[in-house]
């Protein structure tokens, strides 16, 4: 048997009343469903886990489906016969915002949502599909329709573990920790046969919250028939029993980290994530028609590129390294892709009892997870503790150029040194398909539209870096490489072997005493895991795991300069020509798991403005006036930055005179220079 897709499309409409992208012309939105069906005994998807377990068709084969975006070319001769995938994050639409500097929108319509109309006018269909099958409907998420898995049409059962770190005191939480994300049932709602704990920190001794001092339900508040309460313009507060909830009635409080491990039932097919999407863009990039006869609605395509950023970063790596990139008949599916900000991790996806919404695991949240598991690198290398040999990239036939991207953040919190060393901190060399690109100084959500600098529970600024503008140089790049063989910059990452990549000791004794900062305790570490007999086949039966070594790996930081700005990487202009320092790490304010990292932020530790403060303030960091002089001084050093860069092939010549825009009036508002 043969795998199957077809295509309901629900609308075709203009997009950004007809605008014309150039010589590209206008373009036009898609939106629908594909319905896939297929073999559960294919080698194709040999991989999945639970498939054998998951409910068939007359046909015999599993059926599931995915909600789609296509945004194409009105007339698709006069587009460049390239799709452009973005693996939705959480559901989300996040392509045009990286690559467009637009506004986000899960449903962009106008010609403002467009931004600056790069992707249209490079001539990219651009594709969304989801592929995230626990994500619930709303807010315009892209969402599938997945199997549950039974033993016979028996409810399969298994351990669940799940953190919930409040902000604000909160009574309820969903299982899952997040409300748009399904949660796993609980088998039953007899607290007795669950733990919840709460700790301090991620070390800390968890101390034991009594079964009887909380309960699985929902806490809800609406109108009742008092009309006292209803005068007040409040609500009666219910509760109801629910397997999907977990309820404490004195609050689970900020500063503290929860953990519950219940039993579960009735885990979806996750894997079959991986299948949509291979299977999805390998049609629209060599089919003709679907099984219901309809016509591809983007023929001719010559090329595919796939993008993933943050958790869907991560998922991409996995799709490569569980060999999804080889299609059903073994065609290559993406040409080229680019993971943004994965660090070294993968996926909690293709498992039984999966979570895929988990960030993963940082210092402070979303501890011993799966996700970040040996091979950490495209590269092949042999992990010192277990023996085994192994890499992301290992099927030449198939595997696509790859452009790896981090900022700062993911050395500090998603281990990303691992991506470019071996399991002991030695320097790794890429494949020549691969290049690696460390976005020196910037955090790991890069705001491409002016921001207003904010703390929230941090006790810095966050992070205001602009660097957006190096995801349309780098794709520009990567079509040359894959259409023409024109090799792209080399890989520009913190190194061993010239100082550039340190430990944190080493990290510590470079980093500028700045009054009244506190520096982070440390990057995330990375501990060797037990989960069990069965986890290679995707079944979790520790949890949580056994802890065999708790500084398992060697995690390595950027080296940085006197002002405490990394010195390897891509420095954008912004970092070339600082108003402070700016780091990728961000620590936690008191009463939140004070003077720990805090999940992706970085920190903007502002410079002083004048001479007269920095000797007042005894800060060791020359001021701003020192720096620049004027106003002017700064926008010519900005720029002079920005012309370094394309000189390099890091940035575009459109994108010179925006940096030097963004620089006029001292960079405000990102930054708060009081000149």
């Amino acid at each position: 048997m043969t795998n199957d897709i077809e295509l309901e499309i629900s609308e075709t409409t203009g997009f950004a009343d007809g605008y014309a992208f150039g010589d590209v012309g206008p373009y036009q939105r898609r939106r629908g469903i594909a319905r896939f069906s297929v073999d559960p005994a294919a080698p194709a998807q040999a991989g999945v886990v639970d498939i054998a377990h998951a409910p068939l068709n007359d046909a015999g084969k599993v059926e599931f489906s995915a909600e789609f975006y296509i945004f194409q070319p009105a007339d698709l001769a006069r587009g460049n016969r390239r799709i452009f995938f973005d693996w939705g994050n959480r559901g989300n639409l996040r392509a045009l915002q990286y690559f467009n500097d637009s506004p986000h929108s899960n449903d962009p319509v106008s010609l403002a949502q467009a931004g600056n109309g790069f992707l249209f006018r490079r001539g990219y269909s651009v594709v969304w599909a989801a592929w995230q099958g626990d994500l619930l409907p709303g807010d315009g998420r892209l969402t599938m329709a997945l199997p549950v898995a039974t033993d016979n049409g028996a409810p399969i059962t298994g351990p669940v573990r799940q953190e919930f770190i409040p902000i604000n005191p909160t009574v309820c939480f969903p299982l899952s920790g997040r409300i748009d994300n399904r949660s796993h049932p609980a088998a039953t709602r007899d607290t007795s046969q669950a733990r919840l704990t709460k700790r301090r920190y991620p070390q800390s001794e968890p101390i034991a919250i009594p079964s009887d001092a909380w309960s699985f339900a929902q806490a809800t508040r609406g109108l009742d028939t008092d009309s006292q309460v209803a005068a007040r313009g409040g609500g009666a507060l219910a509760f109801l029993p629910s397997d999907a909830f977990i309820y404490m009635p004195e609050g689970f409080q900020p500063g503290w980290i929860y953990e519950l491990v219940y039993t579960g039932r009735d885990p979806l097919v996750m894997g079959l994530g991986h299948v949509a999407v291979r299977d999805l863009v390998s049609y629209l990039k060599y089919g003709d028609h679907d099984r219901a006869g309809t016509p591809n609605p983007l023929p001719g395509i010559e090329k595919a590129y796939g993008f993933g950023r943050s958790q869907t970063g991560r998922c991409l790596r996995d799709f490569l390294y569980r060999g999804y990139n080889a299609d059903a008949r073994g065609r290559r599916v993406f040409d080229g892709v680019i993971p943004h900000v994965a660090g070294a991790g993968k996926m909690w996806l293709n498992h039984r009892f999966a979570n895929a919404v988990s960030m993963a695991g940082q210092q402070y949240e979303d501890h011993e997870n799966i996700a970040d598991a040996f091979p950490f690198s495209y590269a092949e290398s042999t992990d010192h503790l277990s023996g085994e040999t192994d890499a992301i990239l290992k099927r030449p036939e198939t595997d696509p150029l790859v452009m790896h991207t981090q900022s700062a953040t993911e050395y500090w919190q998603r281990r990303a040194s691992l991506s470019h060393t071996d399991t002991r901190g030695n320097d790794l060399e890429q494949p020549d398909g691969v290049r690696i690109y460390f976005w020196a100084s910037s955090q790991h959500t890069s705001s491409p539209r002016d921001v207003t600098p904010s703390k929230g529970v941090c006790e810095n600024y966050n992070n205001v870096v602009a660097a957006s503008p190096l995801f349309r140089a780098l794709l520009d790049a990567l079509d040359a490489w894959a259409t023409a063989g024109t090799a792209p910059p080399a890989s520009c990452v913190p190194r061993r072997d010239d100082g550039t990549a340190v430990t944190y000791a080493e990290w510590r004794a470079q980093f500028p005493a700045i009054p009244g900062v506190r520096a982070t305790a440390g990057p995330a570490e990375l501990s060797r895991l037990d989960f069990g007999p069965d986890a290679a086949r995707g079944i979790l039966e520790k949890q949580p795991p056994d802890v065999l070594d708790e500084h398992a790996y060697s995690i390595l930081v950027p080296a940085v300069d006197a002002d405490g700005n990394d010195i390897a990487g891509i420095r954008v202009p912004m970092v070339q020509a600082p108003l402070g320092t700016y780091t990728g790490w961000n620590t936690r304010g008191q009463g939140y798991g004070t003077g720990a990292n805090y999940e992706f932020s970085g920190s903007y530790i502002p410079f002083m403005d004048t001479p007269e403060e920095r000797v007042f303030t005894d800060d060791p960091r020359p001021s701003v006036l020192e720096r620049y002089g004027s106003a002017q001084g700064y926008v010519d050093a900005i720029t002079a930055a920005a012309r370094r860069l394309v000189a390099e092939g890091f940035l575009l010549e459109e994108d010179v005179e925006r940096a030097a825009a963004e620089a006029r009036d001292w960079g405000r508002p990102r930054h708060g220079v009081r000149l």
